[in-house]
């Protein structure tokens, strides 16, 4: 009985993600899996370079003068609003498959798309492009 319960105990605390082979998924499982990872990924991305795009908002602002200063103010205001918007846009795009477990990876596969797209404009703002 304890050696069952030691095995069930081991199975659940195997990350998810071992159970994904995201270079050739079978299953919709690992495609829901590899789904999820791609955007973590890309959302662990988008914030280093959030990061870099308000470093040089901030320098910018340091440059301005008075009622001219706002561009690190108005980035996070964006930033802010676009989180909302892709959430959105993407629980809108997950309606596709609403209830059925292709559903997160609809989700996932938007956010990840929608997120690297971002990425792009914020390096434009860091001035690395």
């Amino acid at each position: 009985m304890k050696l069952t319960a030691m095995l069930l105990f081991s199975a659940l605390v195997v990350p998810v993600e071992v159970l994904a082979d995201c270079q050739t998924p079978q299953s919709q499982m690992e495609f829901n899996i590899c789904a999820h990872e791609a955007y973590k990924a890309a959302d662990k991305d988008l914030n280093a370079v959030y990061g870099r795009a308000m470093a040089a908002m901030k320098d910018m602002d340091r440059y301005l003068e008075g009622e001219l200063k706002g561009a690190a103010r108005a980035l996070r205001a964006a930033q802010r609003a676009w989180i909302v918007f892709r959430d959105k846009a993407c629980e809108s795009n997950g309606f596709q498959a609403r209830g059925g477990t292709m559903e997160s990876m609809l989700i996932g596969r938007c956010k990840t798309r929608l997120t690297r797209e971002r990425i792009g404009h914020l390096k434009e703002l860091a001035g690395n492009n």
